[in-house]
């Protein structure tokens, strides 16, 4: 996912609700969401936690990267890897690198178990 220059709760719900509505989605598969290109994030506390307790369509275990350059796309990460209590959730300044740690996951787990990073 790449996201554009401002991330709303409208946004957001759209997103999900198309990634969980796709045919070929499993919520198992992994992520790499880039945030570097937002310029706001405009989403408060309580749309955070429903972003993290309802829309979210990806299952606790699945690998998730987001990628980000500034301190506010940083923190929105944090907070959602928080409210979702993953264990499998990085935050990196580059695609490459978050690409590297999602096949590093992968390479480490029992494919094809829906468990593992996808």
């Amino acid at each position: 996912m790449k996201a554009g220059k401002r991330v709303t709760p409208s946004g957001l719900e759209k997103y999900t609700t198309f990634v969980r509505n796709a045919a070929s989605f499993d919520p198992s598969f992994s992520e790499i969401a880039d945030l570097r290109g937002a310029e706001a994030i405009e989403i408060n506390a309580d749309e955070m936690i429903k972003a993290a307790d309802k829309l979210d369509p990806f299952s606790a275990d699945a690998c998730r990267a987001f990628v980000v350059q500034t301190k506010t796309q940083a923190h929105a990460a944090r907070m959602h890897k928080i409210l979702r209590s993953q264990r499998n959730f990085e935050i990196f300044y580059s695609v490459a690198d978050a690409e590297e740690w999602i096949r590093k996951q992968a390479a480490q787990s029992d494919f094809p178990k829906k468990t593992s990073c996808r």
